[in-house]
C-alpha cells in the first residue's frame, strides 16, 4: 500500500502542521486549499485516507463528498467537524463517510482513525484479489511435472520469484505461461496484492495506452470521467503483459520509460505516479528475431528480459503428461459433478504418443470432452478424439502406468539413437540427459522384436 492521505482544509496552518505530522509518521501526505483543489488533487494522487473539513468557504466538504467517492471509490473519507457540527457528521455518514474527527484534533485518535482506513482497505483489496483468482481458476493447470524441463523451470520460478525483477516468459501458446507468471506473483513480495493481467494482442493501440496508464477526464473525445489505470490498479503487485510482442512499437518507447524511471502519467495528466507494480511479460514469438526485423525495440527487449523463463511444449516433457491428465480428472470431477476414478493403461499410452500442438491447454480440454463422454469409471480410448486415439488403435496398449511411460521413453530414445546413427552419447545430449540416464532406461524394458539399441 501507498498509505496515502489526503488533507482538504482551507487554515493553512492547521492544514499544513497535520500534514507535517503525518509525514514524520510515514505517511505519504498532500494537501489541498478548498473543495475544488481537493477533487483535483483526488484525482491525481489516488489517496486511500481522505481527511475532509466540513465548513470550507464556497463549497463545503459535505458538498464533494459524493465527487470524491465517484472519482475514487476505494478511497476512505474522514470528516474534520466542530462539535457544532455532529449532525453534518451523521449526514456524511449516509453519504459514504467512514468516520469523523473533532476540532481541535487529538493525533493520537487521527493516527489510529488513518492507520485503521489504511489497514482496511488493503485487506478489502486482498479479499477482492483471492476471490477474483478462485473465480478464474487459477489452480485448474498447475505447475506439475517431474521432468528435467519442468524442473529447471521450476528452479527458475523459485530463484526469481522473491524478487521484484521484471520477468519475460516465453513459449509456445498453451504451454502455461499464465501459470508461471502466478506462480510468480504468489510467491512473490506481496501475494495478496493484485494480478492485473492484458493481452497486448487483443486491444487497439489507444485503448491500450488507457488501459496501462489510465486518462483523466477530458483527456479525449468520450473521457467523461477519470479512469486508473492497469499500472496503478495493481499497487504493489504483478502486471502481466501478455503477448507482449504483440504491442505497438509506439507503445513501446511509452513502456520503456515506464519500466526505467518507475513512473507513469495517464493519458491527459500531468503529475507522474509512482509504478510500484512488478512487470511480467509474456510472448510466444521470438523476440531475439522480431528486434532484428524491427518489430520490437532492443532497448525495451533487454529491459523487460532482465530475467528469461522458456516453458518447454508439452511434446518435450512428454513424462509429465500422466500427472497432468490425472490432475485434470480431479479438476473435472469437481466441476462436473463426476466420479471417474482414472484413466485406462490404452487411453493413457495414446495420450503419450500424441504430438500435442496445442500444449498442456489442449490435454485439459481433451480430458474435460473425454469427463463429459465417458459412461465408465475410467477414461477409455473410445473417450478421447479420434485423432488422439487413433494414434494407439495398433499398439499392444500397457498393463499399468509404469509400463505405458517405460514404453514411451524407450520408443523417443531409440529413434533419437537412429537419428544419431547409433552414437548413444549424441543421442543423450539431443534429448537433453546425462547418457548414464539413457544407458539406464534402456536397460530398464527388454528389447522387443524388431527393435535393437
Amino acid at each position: 500500500m501507498s498509505n496515502r492521505v489526503l488533507i482538504i482544509d482551507d487554515e493553512e496552518l492547521f492544514r499544513e502542521d497535520l500534514a507535517g505530522i503525518l509525514r514524520k509518521k510515514g505517511l505519504e501526505c498532500d494537501t489541498a486549499a478548498s473543495a475544488i483543489e481537493g477533487l483535483d488533487a483526488v484525482s491525481e494522487t489516488r489517496p486511500d485516507v481522505v481527511l475532509c473539513d466540513v465548513r470550507m468557504p464556497g463549497t463545503s466538504g459535505l458538498a464533494v463528498l459524493d465527487n470524491i467517492l465517484e472519482i475514487c471509490p476505494s478511497a476512505k473519507v474522514i470528516m474534520i467537524t466542530a462539535y457544532g457540527d455532529l449532525e453534518t457528521a451523521v449526514s456524511a455518514f449516509r453519504k459514504g463517510a467512514c468516520d469523523y474527527v473533532l476540532k481541535p484534533l487529538v493525533i493520537e485518535d487521527v493516527l489510529a482513525k488513518v492507520r485503521r482506513l489504511i489497514e482496511l482497505k488493503s485487506l478489502g483489496e486482498e479479499v477482492k484479489t483471492l476471490r477474483r483468482q478462485l473465480s478464474e481458476g487459477a489452480g485448474n493447470s498447475p505447475l506439475l511435472g517431474d521432468s528435467e524441463p519442468m524442473q529447471h523451470v521450476l528452479s527458475l520460478v523459485d530463484d526469481v520469484a522473491p524478487t521484484r525483477s521484471t520477468v519475460l516468459i516465453s513459449g509456445e501458446s498453451g504451454t502455461g505461461k499464465e501459470v508461471i507468471a502466478r506462480a510468480l506473483h504468489m510467491r512473490g513480495p506481496a501475494p495478496g496484492q493484485p494480478f492485473l493481467g492484458i493481452n497486448c494482442a487483443g486491444i487497439h493501440e489507444n485503448l491500450l495506452e488507457s488501459e496501462l496508464f489510465g486518462h483523466v477526464r477530458g483527456a479525449f473525445t468520450g473521457a467523461i470521467k477519470d479512469h486508473t489505470g492497469r499500472f496503478e490498479a495493481a499497487g504493489e503487485g504483478t502486471i502481466l503483459l501478455d503477448e507482449i510482442s504483440e504491442m505497438p512499437l509506439a507503445l513501446q518507447a511509452k513502456l520503456l520509460r515506464v519500466l526505467e524511471q518507475k513512473e507513469f502519467v495517464p493519458i491527459g495528466g500531468t503529475k507522474p505516479r509512482r509504478l510500484r507494480a512488478r512487470v511480467i511479460g509474456t510472448t510466444n514469438r521470438d523476440l531475439r528475431a522480431f528486434v532484428e526485423e524491427g518489430q520490437f525495440r532492443e532497448d525495451l527487449y533487454f529491459r523487460i528480459a532482465v530475467f528469461e523463463i522458456h516453458v518447454p511444449p508439452l511434446r518435450e516433457r512428454r513424462m509429465d503428461i500422466p500427472a497432468l491428465a490425472h490432475h485434470f480428472v480431479e479438476v473435472f470431477n469437481r466441476e462436473l459433478r463426476r466420479h471417474c476414478e482414472g484413466i485406462q493403461p490404452a487411453a493413457l499410452q495414446a495420450l503419450l504418443e500424441y504430438s500435442w500442438p496445442g500444449n498442456v491447454r489442449e490435454l485439459r480440454n481433451v480430458m474435460e470432452r473425454a469427463m463429459i463422454v465417458s459412461r465408465d469409471t475410467h477414461i477409455s480410448l473410445d473417450d478421447l478424439p479420434p485423432v488422439i486415439a487413433g494414434l494407439a488403435q495398433d499398439a499392444s496398449p500397457a498393463n499399468d502406468l509404469k509400463s505405458a511411460v517405460l514404453s514411451y521413453e524407450r520408443q523417443l530414445i531409440l529413434h533419437a539413437i537412429q537419428q544419431c546413427g547409433g552414437n548413444k552419447e549424441e543421442a543423450a545430449r539431443k534429448l537433453g540427459v546425462n547418457p548414464s540416464t539413457l544407458y539406464r532406461k534402456l536397460t530398464e524394458t527388454p528389447v522387443r522384436a524388431g527393435e535393437s539399441a
